[in-house]
């Protein structure tokens, strides 16, 4: 950005800097050399002064361009923005033209995958749309090993935080990972800038400037041999792409046997391969495809072999392959054989869509109704001429085809030829023309009508399908609507299934039943759904088989759940009997039984002791009693975890207020820490007196491993609204498999003096650090040992979050319930154990 500018500034461009963090880096600030700086504004919040961008103070000098750094930064609460990308905004509404910086992490679209990635959760983030409404955008790459070397080297952090840094957020993997994401958005920009351009400037061939593969699917069974070929042409590129498209006929007509659950599967294939998925509509296929793939931009469109037989090509002429590579135009196309390759198409099987009494009642109604229109036209003769009459005829095959199909409506045309030709073509009375004309009128009027019944009648069938498959997806969309609702999804279900298909009634039974006017569906391998009522039609019970399968699911869930509240509590008790009868029974007599001697040594009458061993049994007498009272208060602490009980006055707390406080209550014989970084770290949001408790036994646990000659260290950093306190020791380390092990109660893992304590330390260090909104997770120290990682909100942060729509930020708003505190405190580890 600094670079930018001065070469700008070189050209004759007005150009200031607005904002510029340098963080106190020589090579960096040596950059603003040169440069007008404006002056920050200064924000007081919380008894401090905070540093941000003067956003009036650059509308008033109203410069060519300003420099402003961190775009994702949020502005200190009370200024006039709540993000610097806002006043960003004001600056080019202003017409002032910003070069600006941003780090990919910040980016809102791929804020989910960075968290992942980086276990650092984002809470400052720029919309995608403000980002790409940017005039130019500029990558700034480095390599991972390039940027931990500087690390390294002292370029970017001070000696003290550099370890901190390449173990957690800087790890190479980390740093691969977002650099990645960074060309990639950055390609996605570049591309949509072509296709905006390809649009602007009416291009409709193909640019290969990236590999698509488009695959055509029918829903055929040759779809998902297609698509892994497809997919492995998309892999030779190095940013290939592969799309999946199904075009579905807009008449209705599904061309080759096209099935719903095959094109479900292949779209779940595609999508495990990376690929997209889209369905589009239109008349004619090859052309639908063509489009598809040139507005993709697609170089390379793949199609499977026709399944048509020979005779069938040599009947119907060019098929769907040859007519797309004939209109492709600079794609290329790849037809792909497969097993169904000229066998013939897999035509669905026909089902009859008319009740029986229209199949009996239609050809009736081709038979008498045209006879009964020949007796009312008699009665006029001489009034209508042949034209009208044959009319009648036609209308009257036409509600036939309604009535009963096309095999009806042939009966009617049949039927209506024969007696407009003896009654009302001359001669009348004889099945014979003598006019040339009424054989021609006569032949078009049962072309006519049989064209015409046909189509009635596919219309007919289409509308029915179309209905039909409109209701079934209705009720199983209203279905997922209906799958959980609490303690009450079973009989929900159940009341959902008898109204959906109006039975009289639906219940779950352990055993097939007699009756067999009763509808009965396996659920699982011990229910079955018995329905009472109606008989289904085959086209329901397919309808009926999801309903059974989410029964299934929800009486699993439902069995599951109660055997897992049964067990747990049991579990619970046990635990904590087990581990209180071993706290009980050694380590709480241990402390107390060398009081005990102590105290009674000195009661003694028939020993004489010295004023140096009086005073070293008084010592010994009062560092038992400390030790268990440190027990008791923390086994009470754990006790009031549990309970929910736990009363937390959480607000702003300044780390290097309340370390020495922890200090002081650390055993005198342990070496005293190494301390780094705390007087810049800003305030977090805490209970100061629990916070104390928390680095104490952190602190105290590390030092029972520090090697000698090698302290704990502590230091602390800022990152992504967060403050990372780590308590850093060279002992023998942790193996992986015991990260969480190390949080369970009365354990200390690798410790083999069981006089040091229960194992309540980190046990109560993460109950009490999670109680506060925080985390605290183990890592490797590089070089060999552990790290415990405190992680704690900023004070300005969660004050700036709204609370539950109160609009206070008291200590009664920020407790929580003893529910919600007992399940973070405690759910997510086993509270009481110390490694």
């Amino acid at each position: 950005m600094l670079d930018e500018g001065r070469r700008r500034a070189a050209r004759g461009t007005d150009v200031v800097v607005g904002y510029a963090e340098c963080h106190g880096r020589s090579h960096t600030e040596a950059m603003l050399d040169g440069l007008e700086v404006l002056d920050r504004a200064r924000r007081e919040y919380r008894d401090r002064t905070y540093p941000e961008l003067d956003l009036e103070a650059v509308l008033r000098r109203r410069p060519q361009v300003v420099l402003i750094d961190e775009l994702a930064h949020s502005n200190v609460p009370g200024s006039g923005n709540a993000k610097r990308w806002q006043d960003v905004e004001e600056l080019l509404a202003d017409g002032i033209d910003v070069v600006a910086t941003l780090n990919i992490q910040h980016v809102e679209s791929v804020k989910d995958v960075v968290e992942r990635v980086t276990r650092v959760p984002q809470h400052e983030t720029v919309p995608d749309d403000v980002v790409r409404r940017a005039g130019q955008i500029e990558l700034v790459d480095m390599p991972p090993e390039a940027l931990r070397r500087r690390m390294a080297h002292g370029n970017i952090y001070p000696p003290e935080k550099i370890d901190a840094a390449l173990a957690n957020y800087f790890r190479q993997g980390n740093l691969t990972a977002l650099r990645e994401l960074a060309l990639l958005w950055t390609a996605d920009r570049v591309d949509e800038a072509l296709k905006k351009y390809r649009s602007e400037h009416g291009i409709g061939g193909v640019w290969e400037t990236r590999e698509r593969v488009v695959v055509a699917l029918t829903g055929g069974p040759e779809g998902e041999t297609l698509i892994r070929r497809a997919a492995r042409i998309a892999a030779r590129s190095a940013r290939g792409e592969l799309l999946a498209i199904h075009v579905a006929r807009s008449d209705g007509l599904a061309g080759g046997g096209a099935s719903h659950s095959a094109l479900a599967r292949q779209r779940r294939l595609v999508e495990s391969l990376g690929g997209s998925y889209h369905s589009v509509v239109g008349v004619d296929v090859p052309t639908a495809l063509v489009e598809f793939a040139r507005a993709e931009n697609a170089t390379q469109l793949v199609l499977g072999t026709s399944r048509r037989g020979r005779l069938e090509r040599f009947l119907t002429g060019r098929g769907i392959g040859e007519t797309t590579v004939a209109l492709s135009d600079g794609i290329d196309v790849h037809m792909v054989t497969h097993e169904r390759a000229g066998r013939g198409r897999l035509l669905p099987s026909r089902r009859r869509t008319l009740p029986t009494s229209r199949l009996v009642a239609g050809p009736v109604a081709g038979l008498v109704l045209p006879v009964l229109l020949t007796l009312v036209l008699d009665r006029f003769r001489g009034t209508l001429n042949l034209t009208s009459e044959a009319l009648l005829f036609l209308v009257t095959v036409v509600g036939v085809a309604c009535i009963g199909g096309v095999v009806s409506a042939l009966i009617a045309a049949l039927t209506a030829s024969l007696l407009l030709n003896y009654w009302f073509i001359p001669p009348i009375g004889e099945f014979t023309f003598s006019d040339p004309d009424n054989m021609l009128a006569l032949g078009v009027f049962a072309l006519v009508a049989g064209t015409v019944a046909a189509a009635v009648d596919r219309s007919l069938r289409l509308s029915r399908r179309a209905a039909a498959a409109t209701a079934e997806a209705e009720t199983l969309s209203s279905l997922a609507g209906d799958v959980v609702r609490g303690d009450q999804a079973i009989p929900a279900l159940l009341a959902r299934i008898r109204e959906t298909f109006g039975m009289e009634s639906a219940d779950l039974v352990e055993q097939p039943e007699d009756d067999s006017a009763a509808t009965q569906v396996p659920v699982g391998s011990d229910l079955f759904l018995v329905l009472r009522g109606r008989a289904l039609p085959s086209s329901e019970r397919r309808v009926l088989a999801a309903f059974a399968a989410h029964v299934s699911a929800a009486v699993e869930r439902a069995r599951l759940a109660e055997a897992a509240a049964e067990i747990e509590p049991v579990k619970a008790a046990d635990r904590m009997r087990t581990a209180l009868l071993a706290a009980v029974s050694h380590d709480l007599r241990t402390p107390l039984a060398a009081g005990w001697a102590a105290v009674g040594s000195l009661r003694s009458p028939d020993v004489h002791f010295t004023d140096e061993e009086r005073d070293e049994l008084l010592a010994t007498a009062d560092e038992s009693m400390a030790r268990l009272g440190r027990l008791i208060d923390n086994l009470l602490d754990m006790s009031r975890l549990q309970a929910g009980a736990l009363t937390l006055n959480l607000r702003a707390t300044m780390l290097e207020e309340v370390l020495p406080s922890a200090l002081d209550s650390l055993s005198p014989d342990a070496p005293p820490p190494v301390v780094h970084g705390l007087e810049e770290i800003p305030p977090v949001f805490a209970d100061p007196p629990l916070l104390e408790r928390v680095i104490a036994n952190l602190i105290g646990n590390a030092a029972r491993f520090a090697p000698s000659g090698h302290p704990v260290l502590v230091t602390a950093s800022a990152l992504a609204g967060r403050v990372e306190l780590r308590v850093v020791d060279r002992g023998p380390g942790l193996p992986p498999t015991d990260r969480e092990r190390i949080f369970e109660p009365f354990q200390r893992l690798g410790d083999t003096d069981n006089t040091t304590g229960v194992g309540l330390g980190l046990a109560l260090a993460r109950g009490l650090t999670e109680a506060m909104d925080g985390t605290l997770t183990p890592e490797d120290t590089p070089g060999g040992g552990l790290t415990m990682v405190l992680s704690l909100p900023f004070a300005e942060t969660v004050a700036a979050q709204p609370r539950n729509g109160r609009g206070t930020h008291g200590t009664e708003c920020l407790r929580r319930t003893q529910e919600d505190q007992a399940s973070s405190a405690l759910d997510t580890a086993d509270p009481f154990q110390e490694g």
